[in-house]
This record gives C-alpha cells, structure tokens and sequence, in this order.
C-alpha cells in the first residue's frame, strides 16, 4: 500500500460507465467525510469528453472538462464500461500519460483499467479489470500484469473489477489512510456487512453458476475453460477427469442438460464473442484463439449461435455505436 496520503481524488467519467460501479467507489469516500466530520476526500469529476457524462441508466454527471481539471490531484480513477479495448480518445489516453508523468497515482475502476493499460502507464504493475474484459485484453498483449482479483492495489496503482468491488477496494483504501475503525464505521454505514478480500474471486464458482456438484464435471468444466485454443477430446475429457467417457457423457446430459461437445463448442464461441465485439483482432486469428483451424467453419458454427457471421457481428456493432453516438454499449 502507498503510503503517500491521498486527498484530492478525481473521476474521469467515460460515456456510458456503470453508475453503480461509480457509487460504490465514491460513496464510501463520502461517508468517511459524513462520519469523521471533516473532508479527508475531495473528489472531482471529470467527464471524458467535454463537461458531462452519460451513466449506463441515462442519468447526466456534469464535472470540469479534462483541460480545465489540470493535474492537481493525489490519485484519478478512470471508471469506463461498454468496449473500453476500442474505445478512442486519444485526448483521454494524453491526459492519463500526462498525470501519470506528474506522479499523480491512478485507478482504473471496471474497463477503466484497459484504458490504463492502453495509455501505457500500468507497464511493471500487476492490475485486474472486469472478468468481461478480462480474455480480451490478455489477447492485446501477454505483458500485462493481469490478475483475477477483485481488486488490485499496486505501487500506485488502484483497480478494480466494477460492480460493487470498489466498496471493497475503498475499504482498503480509507482503512491504510485513516485507520480501520473509519474503514468499519463506512462499512456499518452502508449495511456492508462482508468485507471481501482483495484476492477474492470476481465470478461465482463453478458449483454455484452451474449447479453442479459431481467432481468429474466440475473437472471436466475446468479443462474446457483452460483449453479454449487447444480444445481436448471427449475421452481426454474423462480421462483427465477420472472417469469413463461414457459415463461422464451421462453426467453433462443429466447435469446440464448438454452434450459434452455442445457445450464445449458454445464455451468456445462465448470466448470468440467477446473478441470479436471488444477487440479488432483479425477474425482468423479470434478463430485460432477459439481452436477452429478452418475460418469458414468457424464462421458458420458462429453464426449458428449468434445469428450473424463474426464480419456481420462486427459491422453491426460498429453501425449501431455510430449512429447512437455511444462508444460503450456493454454495462459493468
């Protein structure tokens, strides 16, 4: 933890952020000045693109403008949902270099750490980001530092997953600069009950998302989420596993109601999906990601699932994010 004290925090908004991942981080700070009567946080924020920002529920923050906010703060989050991988502005991605050269410390709160990382300041800095963009920007470059966390607190840097992770990462956060019984009485505040650790997982397990309880499928499950670009066979499944081919074919058809190859496939495409809408990867190369060798069969199995071909998938997002003038669509 950075033992630097932190005042003055700003919030770059970008269009479309999830207003819930941004209550649960500057909520807390507003208790601790509630709570201990005076003002230990500061907080500006910091529209994107000119003066206002639209929340993923349509409601408008208004704050100073990236030229007129200059560089006067101890740490600024950059809190983005939607697409933040193909995001562009690059006035954003300057003014984040430029705060980062002034030793301003910086957090990325849900996809706004993917903006961190393009703006090339979490170089050496282990950070985590939204499980929704976790794949694609491990895709951009096999340097980043990525963790699974729920949140991260790195030499200066303060990410988190999105959500309500912050409420978390805040607690970390008030707790270092004024100790743990404001950190508690926060947390009291807002009935938070359960703190969660900074390494806690972000998702569900498997037992919980699936409703799975027979340890050869939960394996096999583990398998296919650690071979996406390498696909295993059924009998290496079982084998793996365990336990018999067959059987084990039962078990997925009486457990979730799939063939084994079924729903293998469908996690395989799930992957590619999220490539194909979060990144401008080449198409052939989502296909190698996903383990097709063939680029038209992979289209077609894609299309399948999804209704349109990864080109159409593609064209369409852009057409619709153009003609909505909203550069995230995707809310986490």
């Amino acid at each position: 933890m950075n033992d630097q004290k932190i005042k003055r925090i700003g919030f770059i908004l970008v269009d479309g952020f999830s207003l819930m991942s941004l209550s649960s981080a500057v909520e807390p700070l507003r208790a601790a000045n509630h709570l201990s009567g005076e003002t230990l946080f500061d907080i500006t924020f910091i529209p994107a693109s000119g003066t206002r920002a639209n929340s993923s529920v349509g409601i408008i923050s208004e704050g100073k403008s990236i030229e007129e906010s200059g560089y006067d703060f101890d740490l600024v989050f950059v809190t983005a949902a939607g697409s933040p991988i193909t995001y562009e502005n690059p006035k954003l991605l300057k003014y984040i270099k430029m705060l980062s050269s002034k030793r301003v410390q910086l957090g990325g709160i849900s996809g706004g750490s993917a903006l961190l990382a393009r703006a090339g300041v979490m170089t050496n800095h282990s950070f985590t980001v939204h499980w929704d963009h976790f794949e694609a920007l491990q895709e951009m470059s096999s340097q980043y530092l990525l963790k699974r966390s729920l949140y991260v607190i790195d030499n200066g840097r303060y990410t988190c997953a999105g959500g309500v992770a912050p409420m978390d990462m805040m607690s970390a956060l008030i707790a270092s600069q004024h100790g743990r019984k404001l950190a508690k009485a926060v947390n009291d505040w807002f009935i938070y009950t359960s703190v969660r650790a900074a390494n806690d997982p972000q998702r569900m397990g498997l037992v919980e998302k699936y409703n799975v309880h027979h340890p050869a499928v939960i394996c096999a499950i583990e398998l296919m989420q650690n071979h996406i670009s390498d696909p295993l066979s059924s009998e290496q499944l079982a084998r793996l596993s365990n336990i018999g081919e067959r059987q084990l074919s039962r078990l997925f058809q009486k457990n979730l109601g799939k063939k084994i190859n079924t729903f293998y496939t469908e996690m395989r495409l799930e992957h590619a999906h999220t490539l194909v809408t979060q990144t401008s990867m080449p198409v052939i190369e989502i296909a190698i990601s996903a383990g097709y060798e063939s680029l038209n069969y992979f289209s077609q199995k894609f299309k399948q699932v999804f209704e349109y071909s990864p080109a159409q998938l593609r064209k369409n997002k852009t057409s619709n994010a153009l003609q909505n003038s909203q550069p995230l669509e995707r809310v986490n």
